[in-house]
């Protein structure tokens, strides 16, 4: 199929150069014209401008957009509809929120052009292993453009989700549980580390054993080992954390829904305190020990409590020490 790519950042580039081995036809475009370039290399067409990069599709035209989500996305949106005619299909690849895509694809409905919002996992290792791809809008525009969702996922990995937003519905669900996979794993590796046995307990061949059959074998835990093959990463890696936006906005569906979501909502606010130096909430607490129980802020040295180990247990067994 021919279809054109908008954003070659290091899932657009990939994709476009996935579908290429494909022997799909490949239109691409970046605002840096030096990653057009590098893409054409590698067997895709570079255009330099939006209007020529859609002028060169044969109708009906399929233009995939992989850029950040946001105002990035909007604006590059507007700038192609004026450049699209009813039929022609547009893929929003970005982590936008859902209910964006619900109000897009209502407005490209009335010129009659097909939106899709279509959720990808992957990251830079999708060339290889492929995109799960999770697509939500017109079935009639997901049946056209199926043979591109087939080529870019692996065996099994892509699927039709429902309506406009489901797509990227489905795929902030699937990254908010990252973050509570992501999140459980670092702090099991850390406790082994701080335990009575962790300087002799070899952390990769840990990951290595749990990988190999266990019931927490997963990419995650891969992609960990080759960390700890990397002599000195963890020690270079500061442990500042960001995140993509999705997990917050899956914690804020989860109370409209009324559904519960403990792990994932720790794991969230986990990434806000990575991110904090002398966090003002921790200073408050210290100074509250202080205050009922006598312990010793960090300011006035490193013992824990005022009190023998026997009378601070005996204090705080009295329902008026407890705060």
């Amino acid at each position: 199929m021919q279809l054109a790519i908008i954003g070659l950042g290091r899932m657009g580039a990939n994709m476009a150069r996935r579908l290429v081995r494909a022997g799909h036809t490949v239109h691409v475009y970046n605002r840096s014209q030096a990653k057009t370039r590098e893409v054409e290399k590698d067997g895709a067409k570079g255009f330099f401008s939006i209007r020529e990069l859609i002028g060169s599709l044969k109708a009906p035209r399929i233009v995939w957009l992989m850029l950040p989500a946001g105002d990035t996305t909007g604006q590059i949106l507007s700038q192609a509809a004026g450049f699209l005619s009813a039929g022609d299909i547009i893929i929003e690849g970005g982590n936008s929120y859902y209910k964006d895509d619900i109000r897009r694809a209502a407005e490209f409905s009335a010129k009659g052009i097909f939106y899709l919002d279509a959720g990808i996992s992957g990251g830079i290792w999708g060339l290889k292993n492929g995109y799960a791809t999770m697509v939500g809008g017109a079935r009639a525009a997901f049946d056209t453009a199926e043979p591109i969702f087939k080529s870019l996922a692996p065996a099994g990995g892509y699927m039709y989700c429902g309506a406009s937003g489901s797509g990227h519905f489905v795929k902030m669900t699937h990254n908010a549980i990252e973050y509570g996979m992501m999140e459980s794993l670092a702090e099991g590796f850390e406790l082994l580390r701080a335990s009575p046995y962790g300087e002799k307990i070899d952390l990769k061949q840990v990951a290595t054993t749990w990988n190999s059959a266990s019931i927490v074998k997963s990419w995650l835990l891969e992609l960990l080992i080759n960390i700890f093959n990397d002599e000195g990463a963890l020690e270079k890696t500061q442990g500042y954390v960001e995140d993509s936006g999705e997990a917050r906005w899956a914690v804020k569906e989860a109370i409209d829904c009324g559904v519960s979501m403990e792990a994932i909502t720790a794991s969230l606010n986990k990434r806000f305190t990575s991110r904090q130096k002398d966090v003002f909430s921790s200073r408050i607490l210290s100074a509250l020990r202080h205050e009922f129980g006598g312990h010793m802020t960090a300011q006035e040295g490193e013992d824990v409590k005022t009190t023998s180990p026997g009378a601070g247990a005996a204090e705080h067994a009295r329902p008026e020490s407890r705060g």
